[in-house]
């Protein structure tokens, strides 16, 4: 997609956290050298007496806006959006466009910093400031794909502490911030594709409505969250053609119907469940108590989503053949909603578990944990030490190493180090041939971990497949998969 936007306007970059213009030298030079005038905004860093504000930054930005005449391009990245909004909000008739870099929230009026940027540390109680990442710490932040140790260790030498009222106060927008045209250049490192947006986009959340709108463009800088340090003429080029209005819409048809909500690839007849509040068990026709399987979705997902995941059509259709198998099949509906929602869903999960063992329909000590794409990181405690009733482990897709800004830290949600405790618990993992190259690394990562200590693994290939091939490939081999990862562990259940 392209759009007319006349002459060529000026660059204001704004930085991310803990840094400073210097981190925009090579891209400046660049953008010059192709005839661009680029202005870098210096945020102040010295608030010892807790004088500098959101709002200061906020103005620091207008006044590069200003001085780069009457059209103008304002680029956030991570942090440095928020303040780049709230300046375009306020010289809206000069700012034609705001580009998004590799920023992991979406802000709205009233949200904080940390509110949408879960990576931030936040400011210890009476604190001024936010000390400035250690070099081991960067990684925290967002990814470092791309980054020399030289740079790293730049980095780590000219880091800065953050004002802490940066990252508290709110930002304030009008309703017609809504309405200036914006480009998202993604990292795909990072955790950030256009098709994983758009995915976000047909799950309907709200907040992402706004980047359908007509005008707004997404691109993709493939790197970390560095890319003005690890690729400085790609991202030069990016930022050049968002300014033109080039790149792909995630505007969706009228008639699309998402992934998530096609049919099942497998047909399996409509059973009758008991609903519970957050738990759905499928029963089977056996009326002794028999071996269960949880189902656990992944995520993050927008809270206010109707169907809630235990209504797609894969997960009623995996628990629907659990069920005519003779297996009780068990959905829910976990908290994973933002990156740092992990320990909630872990809870969530955990009492699913309490909830189907205690039922007289269940043999409480066989049950199996079935996990998918983002909710993966929530096997490692079961992982790390398996009661005995736990049997099996499953993935299909999964992340196994929650990418930066997953809102954790440790080993808790970190499956490639919880495998070393599995001992001889079998792990049935469906590894797809189509995959996102960030989710497939750490597959390869955890299987990497999972040779080291010999856990049983069994590896479930999928060549032509495509995450969420249950009901985006409707193919013999995706109805093949299905099936022998579903009697691997009823095999492993004793069913």
């Amino acid at each position: 997609m392209t759009v007319d936007t006349g002459a060529e306007a000026a660059f204001v970059l704004v930085p991310e956290a803990h840094t400073g213009e210097w981190v925009w030298d090579r891209v400046a030079a660049v953008l010059r050298r192709a005839g661009a005038r680029v202005f870098c905004a210096t945020l102040s860093v010295d608030s010892r007496d807790g004088s500098v504000d959101l709002e200061a930054h906020i103005a620091e930005v207008i006044r590069q806006v200003d001085a780069a005449g009457e059209r103008v391009v304002v680029v956030g990245h991570g942090y440095g959006l928020l303040p780049a909004l709230g300046a375009a909000d306020r010289r809206r008739d000069r700012v034609v466009r705001v580009v998004h870099l590799d920023a992991a929230g979406l802000p709205e009026d009233g949200d904080t910093a940390l509110d949408v940027l879960p990576t931030l540390s936040r400011p210890a109680s009476g604190a001024t400031e936010v000390p400035p990442p250690t070099r081991e710490e960067w990684p925290l932040l967002g990814s470092t794909e791309g980054l020399t140790h030289a740079v790293l260790d730049k980095l780590a030498a000219r880091a800065l502490p953050q004002p802490a009222a940066t990252l508290t106060q709110p930002l304030r927008l009008s309703e017609s911030a809504a309405r200036i045209p914006r480009t998202g250049i993604l990292c795909p490192a990072d955790g950030s594709t256009i098709d994983r947006l758009r995915w976000m986009v047909s799950l309907g959340d709200p907040r992402l409505s706004v980047l359908t709108e007509p005008g707004n463009t997404f691109l993709e800088v493939p790197t970390g969250h560095w890319p003005m340090l690890s690729e400085p003429d790609l991202l030069a080029k990016a930022l050049r053609q968002a300014a033109a209005g080039e790149g792909e819409s995630l505007a969706l048809p009228a008639d699309h119907v998402p992934d998530h909500l096609r049919p099942f690839a497998v047909e399996v007849a409509d059973r009758p469940r008991e609903r519970g509040e957050r738990v759905d068990l499928y029963l089977p026709d056996d009326q002794e108590p028999r071996p269960a399987v949880l189902f656990v979705h992944g995520g993050p997902l927008p809270a206010g989503m109707r169907p809630t995941p235990r209504d797609w059509p894969a997960f009623t259709g995996y628990a629907g053949m659990a069920a005519e198998l003779g297996a009780v099949g068990v959905t829910l509906d976990h908290r994973l909603h933002a990156l740092d929602d992990l320990p909630r869903a872990a809870e969530d999960v955990s009492a699913a578990i309490d909830l189907l063992r205690a039922h007289p329909r269940v043999d409480g000590d066989r049950v199996a944990l079935w996990f998918f794409s983002g909710g993966s990181p929530l096997a490692a405690p079961w992982l790390s030490a398996p009661p005995p009733w736990l049997r099996c482990v499953a993935f299909n897709y999964p992340l196994l190493e929650p990418i930066p800004g997953h809102g954790t830290e440790g080993d808790r949600f970190r499956p490639a180090a919880a495998v070393r405790g599995a001992g001889d618990l079998p792990v049935v993992l469906t590894r797809v041939g189509l995959e996102d190259p960030m989710l497939d690394a750490t597959v390869e990562h955890f299987l990497g971990a999972a040779g080291e200590c010999d856990a049983e693994v069994e590896v479930i290939v999928a060549p032509h497949c495509r995450h969420g091939f249950e009901t985006v490939d409707h193919t013999d081999e995706a109805r093949s998969v299905i099936r022998e990862a579903m009697g691997r562990v009823l095999g492993h259940l004793g069913a």
